[in-house]
């Protein structure tokens, strides 16, 4: 009994020298992706959003190792600190029109020295009509089944567990009037939603923009300076936008991966992401790449030249022009727009977002993005079977297969999704949080589109 007992000791002290020994190298290098994820989304979500943290919470950060992680929130200096378990302590800062950045190591001084975006202040958006602003005609276009539209709407807040939340807010418009919209409790036409890799999008106009004004070139070489000496040279604006880069990149989010170290470690996603090897020869491959994107936001921030007009760039010559006037997309700590991922907009601006794409770019008679850029866009990548184009998804190849060929679509974490369905003269906007896998986003665009007239 008493060998027994002493086997059962050491066995126990084995363990937890083991388990020991596995926090202490996990948590210094896995610790601050959870802090940092932690304090960016509840900074961004409370600041931006104007959510009750507990609520974001309980909601937002329930997954994984994120429940453990502390956070300390100063609602003074308009900053969240989160630390796991002690280790890899984070800090994210409210700027006003920034949004939150997640300091990864940099001074709080420093960022303060950068300077903010000055802005003039738009009309109200109830006191103007849709789509420059939020207030609505009293009729509908004709041929809408509201009743029909109404039940596609409510099976998309419907779970299998009550207790979790789908969506959040869905917007559809047709001929580009709002026929039909829904929203969470807690949520409004005024709550501002992160819409991950939608931003993806994002940067893919804010792109075309410079093309528009022949600042940058598609097919040129992209300029970056760390890559005229090696064979990365060869790598095209176009290739960054189909994700074809050929750069090696590992996109995984359970891990340590080259997308958790660019979002949670990293001061300058950009420096990061274009310092990546050369994997394969551009152009001739499609791997879907966050860091593709944020070097895409570090060529635009050095092609416009001065940080400020960098910063206020998004908004003058894309959000304002198109009435988004909830619109941010949030830097990192060097200065960067986080063009992959930090988009925040209601789900009223993202379906204004979409509608610019429906008509080809062009908004009151503006011509915002370049002639051709849509097409251009929605043109399928080498490799990618005809499911991505230039920043944006497709359904070329009938991955919704009762869904029309000729929609696209910007998609982010969790299901953020903006369906642009060009036969159907339809954008379909749907924000919040996937809780049943087994929901069929085929099944209810489809029966949303089926509301609606089919263009004659």
């Amino acid at each position: 009994m008493a060998k027994r007992t002493k086997r059962w000791k050491r066995g126990l002290i084995a363990t937890a020298l083991i388990v020991v020994g596995l926090a202490a190298f996990w948590l210094p290098t896995r610790g601050p992706v959870v802090s940092g994820y932690v304090a960016k989304n509840l900074c961004s979500c409370v600041f931006l959003s104007g959510r009750a943290p507990e609520e974001v919470r309980a909601a937002d950060l329930d997954f994984s190792l994120l429940p453990l992680a502390g956070v300390e929130i100063d609602y003074e200096q308009k900053t969240v600190n989160s630390s796991l378990l002690g280790f890899g302590k984070q800090t994210a800062v409210y700027r006003p029109g920034l949004g939150c950045t997640l300091l990864a190591g940099l001074a709080a001084d420093e960022l303060a020295r950068q300077p903010l975006p000055e802005y003039s202040a738009a009309p109200g958006a109830d006191s103007v009509y849709w789509p420059l602003g939020d207030r609505l005609p009293d009729t509908l276009p004709a041929g809408v089944d509201r009743e029909a539209l109404e039940s596609a709407l409510a099976a998309a807040f419907q779970t299998v567990d009550p207790a979790r939340i789908s969506a959040r807010g869905v917007v559809v418009l047709y001929r580009g009037q709002i026929v039909a919209e829904r929203y969470a409790e807690g949520f409004d036409k005024d709550t501002p939603q992160l819409g991950w890799s939608m931003t993806k999008s994002i940067t893919n106009a804010l792109t075309g923009i410079l093309v528009r004004d022949g600042l940058l070139d598609p097919a040129a070489p992209a300029p970056v300076a760390a890559w005229q000496d090696d064979d990365r040279r060869k790598i095209t604006v176009s290739d960054l936008l189909h994700m074809s880069s050929g750069l090696d990149w590992w996109e995984f989010y359970a891990e340590l991966s080259d997308a958790t170290r660019m979002l949670y470690k990293r001061e300058d996603m950009a420096a990061y992401a274009r310092q990546q090897p050369l994997d394969t020869e551009p152009g001739t491959e499609w791997y879907y790449s966050s860091g593709t994107s944020n070097i895409l936001s570090g060529i635009i921030r050095e092609t416009i030249g001065d940080q400020q007009r960098y910063f206020e760039f998004p908004r003058r010559a894309l959000f304002d022009p198109v009435g988004m006037r909830s619109a941010v997309i949030e830097p990192d700590a060097a200065g960067n727009f986080v063009g992959s991922s930090y988009a925040f907009a209601t789900p009223r601006d993202w379906a204004r977002f979409g509608q610019l794409y429906l008509q080809d770019g062009v908004w009151n008679g503006e011509r915002i993005l370049p002639e051709g850029w849509v097409a251009y866009s929605t043109t399928p990548a080498p490799a990618s079977d005809g499911r991505y184009g230039a920043h944006f998804w497709l359904n070329a190849s009938g991955q919704l297969p009762d869904v029309p060929r000729d929609m696209f679509l910007c998609d982010g974490f969790q299901d953020q999704k903006v369906y642009i369905v060009p036969s159907h003269e339809a954008v379909v906007v749907r924000m919040g949080l996937t809780a049943d896998e087994e929901f069929s986003f085929n099944d209810w665009l489809a029966s949303v589109l089926a509301a609606l007239p089919a263009r004659e």
